[in-house]
């Protein structure tokens, strides 16, 4: 009865009806929020604490932003459904008005992120263009993961998000992680049309899941950067259930120091050894390991799979 009345208390307004809605479609900044609303910041702020201590939505700090998004499914979907079979009898302008605003929020972030790509363009060719084509990666690695279903898919250093672009769509929760606050921003303005992507700011040492919470990990090209590379496979391994599985992407040992002169590499590199040390060390057994040339850097996919059976396998057993 408590949490009823609290829901229905924080419902009982109909600027919080109207976010409600809104995060029903994407995640949204506060500013976002005001921008669409029409309404100030503060005062959007202090519906959004109205619905979050109800537990209908939460709130996520990424740097001098912050980002609201639904709350617990318990909260969230007996309501969702009682407002889906109410509109029909009775449409709402509201609605209308602010799906043509949320338009113009969605058009803001790929006009930002057009630019950041752009400004960030000579980078990125001069890297990729020293090995093989990330076509020819991703489609590697979809080979490796396979066509089956994914329960919960976790893409760490997610960037701008493109692994929960090409695998999120087999996954019922499909979560990124990235330390920085733009990168997520980036990933926003890419997967806004990607409902149970859910974008988290942290980092990649201490993952914000409990342990055994995903059946997918996966590192791309992140593992170069990590001043501790065994730990984040460790952390990366801590939050899968058994029979879960990492993929970690990322190159063969090489001697470009220049790579981490000019683009902050900490690594140069991994070999297969090392690697299948970690695995060992973090509870996974090494399943598969593939080797892409085509460049001056080699690039490695390796497959890592906890020890014990999967959730499947015991249900089916």
């Amino acid at each position: 009865m408590t949490m009823a009345l609290e829901i229905f208390r924080a419902l009982a307004d109909a600027t919080r009806l109207r976010i409600l809605a809104l995060l029903r479609r994407m995640e949204l900044s506060v500013g976002e929020l005001a921008q669409v609303l029409g309404q100030s910041q503060p005062r959007v702020s202090r519906h959004v604490k109205i619905l979050c201590d109800a537990g209908l939505a939460e709130r996520r700090k990424e740097g001098s932003w912050v980002f609201v998004a639904l709350g617990t499914p318990s909260a969230v979907e007996p309501i969702a459904a009682a407002l889906d079979a109410w509109a029909k009898a009775e449409p709402d302008h509201w609605a209308v008005a602010d799906a043509a605003r949320l338009a113009a929020v969605r058009a803001d972030r790929a006009a930002s992120a057009a630019a950041w790509f752009e400004g960030h363009a000579d980078e990125w060719d001069a890297i990729r263009s020293l090995h093989v084509a990330e076509s020819e990666i991703e489609a590697a690695m979809a080979a490796v993961l396979g066509a089956a279903p994914m329960e919960t898919l976790i893409d760490i250093g997610t960037g701008t998000g493109r692994m929960l672009e090409l695998f999120g769509g087999r996954a019922k929760v499909a979560l990124g992680i990235d330390r920085s606050s733009e990168m997520l921003r980036l990933a926003r303005a890419k997967l806004h049309d990607m409902a149970h992507a859910e974008l988290r700011q942290a980092d990649l040492y201490a993952l914000p899941l409990e342990d055994a919470a995903a059946d997918v990990a996966i590192l791309h090209h992140v593992l170069h950067f990590a001043q501790q590379p065994g730990a984040a496979v460790s952390e990366a391994a801590r939050v899968l259930a058994p029979g879960g599985r990492l993929l970690i992407a990322d190159f063969a040992s090489h001697d470009r120091e220049e790579l981490r002169l000019r683009d902050a590499h900490t690594r140069l590199g991994f070999a297969d050894e090392q690697m299948a040390a970690w695995f060992a060390g973090a509870g996974l057994h090494t399943a598969r390991v593939e080797t892409l040339e085509g460049g001056e850097l080699t690039v490695k996919l390796w497959l890592g799979r906890k020890v014990g059976a999967s959730l499947r396998e015991v249900k089916a057993a």
